[in-house]
């Protein structure tokens, strides 16, 4: 797999992001509560973009089958992962309507405009390596918490949360993620076995490294919201 690829090109970024503090006190139910509904509000904005930049992906996608693949995510983020969203925010007290309303934190817009960025100016495989930490990153974490009997499920306020990322649906589908980046990796020329070697990998690797830098910066969003 490519990911495991790019994810040997920043093992320290990588680990900085899928063990942040704020994963940690999330598995540990002692992740202050404020800092976690400041996270559900810029995730839900987030969510909006991120349905963007699959949009983006049917544009730029040349084969039958990406095409396919990214329209389906864009209709199950739109019409289903958003609406499920707003539902878990209400449970946090958070109405839909604070949700529309407050306005996007710098590092969930620096996050989200270099991820269309690299879609506008790049192919489909440059936007989906900059996708690539948020799907199969959070797959990652969801499964190792899920896992861990470090993890405190018992009484937890975020065991859902847990569940939900580590569950079965989630990552089915950051499999199915990961499949389209090796496919359309090899189409795009980069040798199965060692993809590094071809002339793209440093830019992709580097465009890899970025995105998972700017997923670090939103977990620490989370753990230092705004006061007032």
């Amino acid at each position: 797999m490519i990911l495991e690829r790019l994810k040997e090109s920043c093992p320290a970024d990588w680990d900085a992001y899928v063990r942040h503090p704020f994963v940690e006190k999330l598995a540990q139910g002692t992740l202050p509560e404020p800092s976690f509904r400041y996270y559900l509000i810029q995730d839900y904005l987030f969510l909006l973009h991120y349905s963007r930049a699959h949009a983006l992906a049917v544009v730029k996608s040349e084969q039958v089958d990406d095409l396919r693949e990214s329209a389906f995510m864009v209709n199950l983020l739109l019409n289903h992962e958003i609406g499920l969203h707003v539902d878990f925010c209400a449970r946090w007290g958070i109405s839909e309507q604070r949700l529309q309303e407050t306005e996007e934190a710098p590092a969930n817009r620096l996050y989200t405009r270099y991820v269309l960025d690299q879609g506008m100016q790049g192919d489909l495989l440059d936007l989906l390596v900059a996708l690539t930490p948020c799907t199969l990153g959070y797959a990652e974490i969801g499964a190792r918490l899920l896992k861990d009997p470090r993890t405190a499920l018992e009484g937890n306020p975020y065991r859902e949360w847990i569940e939900l990322y580590g569950g079965e649906e989630f990552q089915d589908g950051a499999r199915k993620a990961a499949e389209q980046l090796d496919r359309v990796a090899l189409r795009r020329g980069l040798p199965e076995e060692r993809p590094e070697t071809s002339t793209r990998w440093t830019a992709l690797s580097q465009n890899f490294r970025t995105a998972v830098c700017l997923e670090t910066d939103f977990w620490q969003m989370g753990l230092e919201p705004p006061t007032s």
